[in-house]
């Protein structure tokens, strides 16, 4: 290795310092904004334009069906999805097969009731401090129960138990 203080020059030797042609980049905006934004990317493109609108008419279904329960169903149903988001990730820790969507569609499913929980506290005048130590109070009384999708494996698993009991026996 060499350092520079050991480096020497001859005093004659001239270098020659070549000068690049580049000088950076520049970026121009020569069409206007409004134009830029009409371009689509490809995977805008393959959707369907009607898609966007059987979603939102689903998510509004799925809306007034969530405003038509009581706060008491409210409640239980956000007991079970969060059940059923527990078991999603006891599945991904313990890398069973798993539909990486549900963990979104069920979360947003959580925030709609807790969402429209609030506004009819909101419209009772619950305010913000006494709803949350409501809410304190209420999941200290939970029962822990196991979720839905467990339920339905525990009765499937025994029934497949008493269907091997019935054949041997």
């Amino acid at each position: 290795m060499f350092s520079l203080s050991t480096v020497s020059i001859p005093p004659n030797h001239t270098f020659r310092i070549r000068k690049s042609s580049f000088s950076g980049i520049q970026i121009r905006h020569k069409c206007p904004l409004p134009v830029l934004q009409q371009i689509e990317t490809p995977l805008s493109s393959s959707r369907n334009p009607s898609a966007a609108v059987v979603m939102m008419a689903k998510r509004e279904e799925e809306l007034k069906e969530i405003k038509s329960k009581t706060t008491e169903e409210i409640n239980e149903e956000v007991v079970d999805l969060k059940g059923e988001l527990f078991m999603l990730r006891l599945q991904k820790s313990a890398r069973n097969e798993f539909k990486s969507s549900e963990f979104r569609r069920m979360r947003k499913s959580i925030a709609r009731m807790l969402t429209v929980k609030r506004e009819r506290e909101i419209a009772e005048g619950i305010n913000k401090r006494l709803s949350r130590k409501v809410d304190r109070q209420w999941k200290k009384n939970i029962v822990v129960r196991p979720p839905p999708s467990l339920k339905k494996l525990q009765e499937e698993e025994a029934a497949a138990v008493a269907a091997e009991a019935g054949k041997s026996a």
